[in-house]
């Protein structure tokens, strides 16, 4: 499609009351689904991370990995278990997380983040005691609920111009190594850094009114009114647990926390610096 450049400025004059406004904050987003197995996406993901750390937000990019996880686990011929959606990780189990996501899929993120002309640096939970947890109360093994955040290393890193990649194990207080979903701990690292945006990246249009129908898209939610949604059938399923991310995280201060499909190229830029956006917004 060729775009004239009255088009092309016309974005750029739409962009720019959005850049000024976002110049200096924190944005949390969290990386997942299709966009993180799909070539052509990552690369606009990572294109679009660096344009945002060049127009002045201080971004930190919080990571999953349930696919590479799976696939290691087929490996080595362990079956993966899950229970209401999270993974059941016994001790086996957490070592492999361990060494997938705080191993190849952390750094290769930091790579791919690097040829595209950013500047990043990969970290995990467990580095500066970045993040401290508990086991979580649902047994599901080394799965953890986080007690602490030690966002001065996130705050450190971005002073000094990088871009911190976190993936999402957690230290516990007597030695051991928890998983943590990574929607949660993003939600909590964008509040303690007082982010005014969490973005959380998915494989669904947003919240939808009518699932089999992605033109019954929700475009703004007060959380005030989830409980509702949820009662009313709206709110089902896996988007139970996300959106609760989102409520919890603008509750503990976040200014506003927005769920988009990863799989649209450049979503994380159309939310950001069009007026209409795109996905769901929580205020």
């Amino acid at each position: 499609m060729q775009v004239s450049n009255n088009e092309r400025a016309n974005i750029l004059v739409q962009a720019l009351p959005y850049i000024k406004k976002y110049a200096g904050a924190t944005v949390v987003v969290k990386y997942g689904g299709n966009a993180m197995l799909d070539d052509e996406l990552k690369s606009a993901v990572m294109s679009d991370i660096v344009l945002m750390q060049l127009v002045g937000i201080n971004v930190v990019l919080v990571h999953g990995g349930g696919p590479e996880i799976n696939a290691m686990l087929k490996k080595i011929g362990k079956e993966s278990k899950f229970v209401g959606g999270l993974r059941y990780t016994d001790r086996e189990t957490i070592d492999i997380v361990q060494q997938v996501l705080a191993g190849k899929v952390n750094k290769d993120l930091v790579q791919l983040l690097e040829n595209a002309g950013g500047k990043a640096i990969g970290l995990c939970g467990l580095d500066g005691s970045l993040l401290k947890a508990d086991k979580l109360e649902a047994d599901l093994g080394f799965v953890g609920e986080i007690r602490e955040v030690n966002a001065d290393i996130l705050r450190n890193a971005a002073k000094d111009g990088y871009i911190p990649i976190v993936s999402t194990v957690a230290a516990g207080y007597h030695g051991e190594v928890y998983n943590i979903n990574a929607d949660v701990a993003a939600a909590r690292i964008a509040a303690e850094l007082g982010a005014m945006k969490l973005i959380l990246m998915t494989d669904v249009r947003g919240l939808l009114r009518d699932r089999e129908d992605e033109s019954t898209i929700i475009p703004v939610v007060n959380v005030s009114d989830v409980r509702r949604l949820k009662k009313d059938g709206v709110i089902s399923g896996g988007m139970i647990p996300k959106i609760d991310c989102c409520v919890d995280a603008v509750r503990r201060g976040v200014g506003r926390a927005h769920i988009i499909d990863g799989r649209i190229a450049h979503s994380i830029l159309v939310e950001l610096f069009t007026d209409e956006g795109i996905g769901t917004m929580f205020y």
